[in-house]
């Protein structure tokens, strides 16, 4: 088991200095999978909203061609599915045709969403750290934490949302930090997870060394395990802020708000506004990727500043 854990640290420390591909080369693969799903995106929208169609002619006596139903199928206020040009003319009529700071506008709602995702994943990688680092220190931490830390993941967010957030307004504590809650309760797990095997990776060797140098338990840990974790929590830190947007969205959803993207996502299933709920969703998606791609950058330029990366 160590030698196959060895093997793995090793091949995982050696990723970042093969990363030679180009940015067209990288660039061209997203491409081709956006392009993909908006096609079978379409062909999805237009097999469910004519049928919906045909449907409802034919309940009300009516006969309707199926190419005016595919057309028709494009354009409806309330479709089964939204077209993607749908949902891009949505984004646009409230973004741009709206005022920045009104509830109309989408941008209003996903700063609502951001900084509760922003101060849970702040909290939640804090946290994972420095259980990562007990865990490392103590054996009492590793067999008495480590399995209720997977076990925690085992419950549906969504049935301990409600609770979290009726405890917290019992005594006062309400908006921002029980949404923060539970998007640190979804993020610390894969930074501590990522960090304890990180922390781990270093050869006996390597420790060996170190300990032939008389180093202290502090240097070995700042000099060796620190530096060699870095890929690790990098690659835990993508997974843990898109976690955390998802946390802060279902944060939003028992509560009633007013204001964030599951408060758009609630109101526009309360009326029946698909074209709302999907534009609220591809808005959360874009802003996840935006944080995924922020974290990715910080990493280059980290890593590129170790020496790590060509």
């Amino acid at each position: 088991m160590n030698h196959r854990n060895e093997k793995h640290c090793s091949r995982k420390r050696a990723e970042p200095l093969m990363n030679s591909q180009t940015p067209s080369g990288r660039l061209l693969p997203i491409l081709a999978m956006i392009l993909a799903v908006i096609v079978i995106w379409y062909l999805g929208a237009a097999t469910m909203n004519t049928g919906t169609i045909l449907d409802q002619a034919e309940r009300m006596g009516k006969t309707v061609e199926f190419s005016t139903a595919l057309a028709d199928s494009m354009s409806q206020a309330r479709p089964k599915l939204p077209a993607p040009h749908q949902i891009a003319v949505e984004i646009w009529g409230t973004t741009i045709a709206q005022q920045l700071t009104s509830p109309r506008n989408i941008l209003f709602h996903a700063w609502v969403t951001l900084s509760a995702t922003l101060l849970g994943f702040l909290i939640g990688s804090l946290l994972g750290i420095l259980l990562a680092i007990s865990i490392l220190n103590s054996r009492a931490m590793d067999y008495g934490v480590m399995p209720w830390l997977v076990a925690s993941q085992t419950i549906p967010i969504l049935a301990i949302a409600p609770m979290i957030i009726v405890i917290l307004n019992s005594i006062g504590l309400a908006g921002l930090v029980p949404k923060s809650i539970i998007s640190a309760y979804l993020s610390f797990f894969p930074v501590a997870v990522g960090m304890v095997t990180g922390l781990r990776c270093p050869d006996r060797i390597q420790t060996d060394l170190m300990h032939t140098y008389n180093a202290s338990p502090s240097q070995i840990f700042w000099k060796l395990r620190a530096p060699v974790s870095v890929p690790f929590l990098f690659t835990s830190l993508k997974i843990a802020i898109a976690a955390s947007l998802v946390g802060a969205i279902v944060g939003e959803l028992p509560t009633g708000a007013v204001a964030g993207l599951g408060a758009r996502m609630l109101a526009g299933s309360y009326y029946g506004q698909t074209i709302q709920i999907w534009s609220a969703l591809i808005t959360a998606a874009i802003l996840a990727a935006c944080l995924v791609g922020l974290i990715s950058f910080i990493q280059r330029q980290v890593m590129t500043t170790m020496g790590m990366v060509r």
